[in-house]
């Protein structure tokens, strides 16, 4: 290891210790009783919310996933997944946040979606909470193996260690904090995580756009790749057994493709997977008063916008300024820890680099809380000891996090190196099997137990069914698996709910009172 490469790991070193020692700090605070453990008491203020719920959201995907599919293939689907997103975080913000902050407590403040979702139905038998910790812990360990794989490529890139020590390290980091601090602890470095992720992407744009030479010199430089700045086109790298072809210093592409509207659509549906995410919306039911929810949704809104458009362009610039270095897909989603490396001084270089640790600490912690929070509090405490202590349930909590972290490590080194494809699929499962019932719950009195039942079901199989099998037809088949399994799930809790006896006197008081109740 060379003196830059120590001066790097200083700069990360840095980071990782205010991070553990904040989660040294919260122990004590968040081990008091499980509200606090699992939800801090409900005691987020605007700025924690919004950007706890930003950065928990974005992981690793922001800062490496997105820049390497603009790197690689160019503006198109990078930048409509973007706005699919940012329409997604401003609707989900404006329509669902206060009330299901209202409706998680009228419901005798559920602390988790799972136990909202049995407790919004009154489900005695607890079927819908079982159904859904199981779902989430499917969909979350295949999201916490995805930031396990940016700290393999991050450390494993840096110090050219081996892919698997590093996923380790960086998930036996995560797992130590998490247990130690809770709902507390995961909020406030998501706070700090999320300033670090803005400033680090905001600082490579900025260096990035006049390294590369302003907007002329980088139009001039990605004018000879056909498509890669066209919003309605995609670039199509010349491949051969994965690997982008190059000649005389450039690498070659086809003619390139048409981003028609069926794409833009299916590319665009990311933005319905925020209806469902449990990271982002057990935010929500931590605010502390409903009133704080609009300058949240402001900070996070602004958050989004800015974050987005620099990740997008950080990739653009990348390609414009080392056009032949990264000539895989994989290897595209390294591109912002090579300008940080080029731009800035090796102890610079290492804090603008925890941005990326940041990202995926912020959401591996969170996906493994609110996995805790599932298996623990609703499936052991609610379904099978409905007498356990809340020290045992926090003991159950830790080893389900250990549990999954496991998971986690096993699917990072299953052989998928793509941050972006792995997440767009825990992204789509959660979206289908959460999010139409979200918005049903909360806004439709008539929903019924039966067709919740169903819709979850429906929404997650079909992701599956989606994915595997009828997207290999082709054509109009080949688009985004969250779109056509949100709206069948859609249909299905229509239907049923239509067909089957409606709620209960006492659930339909409970659904007007979430209307105009205030916390």
């Amino acid at each position: 290891m060379n003196v830059g490469n120590i001066q790097t790991l200083i700069g990360m070193g840095l980071y990782l210790v205010v991070m553990i020692v904040l989660g040294l700090w919260y122990a004590r605070r968040s081990n008091s009783n499980l509200e606090e453990y699992f939800l801090a008491r409900r005691g987020f203020g605007p700025w924690v919310a919004a950007l706890s719920a930003e950065a928990s959201d974005m992981s690793g995907w922001l800062l490496m996933g997105l820049p390497g599919v603009a790197y690689f293939t160019g503006f198109g689907e990078a930048f409509w997944t973007a706005l699919g997103l940012f329409i997604g975080t401003w609707i989900n913000w404006a329509l669902v946040a206060k009330r299901l902050r209202s409706y998680s407590q009228i419901a005798d403040n559920a602390i988790t979606l799972p136990e909202f979702f049995s407790k919004r139905f009154h489900d005695k038998r607890r079927v819908l909470l079982t159904l859904a910790a199981l779902i989430s812990l499917v969909f979350f360990s295949i999201y916490v193996g995805a930031q396990f794989i940016t700290f393999g490529k991050l450390f494993g890139y840096i110090f050219n260690a081996n892919m698997v020590a590093m996923v380790i390290l960086g998930a036996v980091l995560v797992l130590f904090y998490t247990l130690l601090g809770g709902f507390w602890a995961v909020g406030m470095t998501d706070l700090i995580q999320g300033i670090l992720m803005i400033s680090a992407l905001v600082l490579v744009l900025a260096v990035g756009y006049f390294t590369a030479g302003g907007l002329s010199g980088i139009a001039a430089n990605l004018a000879a790749f056909p498509r890669f700045t066209d919003f309605f086109g995609i670039a199509t790298p010349q491949l051969v057994n994965g690997v982008q072809e190059t000649a005389k210093g450039l690498p070659l592409f086809g003619p390139g493709a048409d981003y028609g509207f069926l794409v833009i659509i299916s590319t665009m549906a990311w933005g319905l997977g925020y209806f469902g995410m449990p990271q982002v919306l057990v935010r929500f039911m931590a605010i502390k008063k409903t009133s704080m929810i609009k300058p949240s949704r402001n900070i996070a809104v602004v958050w989004c916008f800015i974050a987005q458009i620099a990740a997008v362009l950080i990739g653009i610039i990348g390609r414009s300024y080392l056009p032949s270095l990264l000539t895989s897909a994989g290897e595209a989603e390294n591109i912002f820890i090579h300008l940080s490396i080029r731009f800035f001084p090796p102890l610079l270089a290492g804090v603008v680099i925890s941005g990326i640790l940041a990202a995926s600490m912020s959401s591996s912690d969170s996906y493994m809380l609110i996995v805790a929070s599932s298996l623990a509090n609703d499936l052991f405490k609610d379904v099978f000891k409905k007498d356990a202590s809340e020290a045992l349930v926090m003991w159950v909590a830790r080893i389900a996090m250990l549990v999954v972290t496991v998971f986690g490590i096993a699917i990072a080194l299953s052989g998928s190196q793509s941050i972006f494809r792995v997440v767009s699929y825990a992204w789509a499962g959660f979206g289908a099997s959460f999010g139409p019932l979200v918005l049903f719950s909360l806004f439709w009195k008539r929903t019924t137990f039966p067709a919740a039942v169903a819709g979850m079901l429906t929404g997650g199989i079909m992701v599956v069914v989606w994915k595997t099998l009828i997207a290999k037809a082709g054509g109009v088949f080949a688009v985004y698996e969250l779109l056509p399994a949100f709206i069948l799930s859609a249909l299905v809790i229509l239907i049923v709910s239509l067909v089957t006896k409606k709620p209960s006197a006492e659930i339909e008081k409970e659904f007007e009172a979430a209307k105009v109740t205030e916390f």
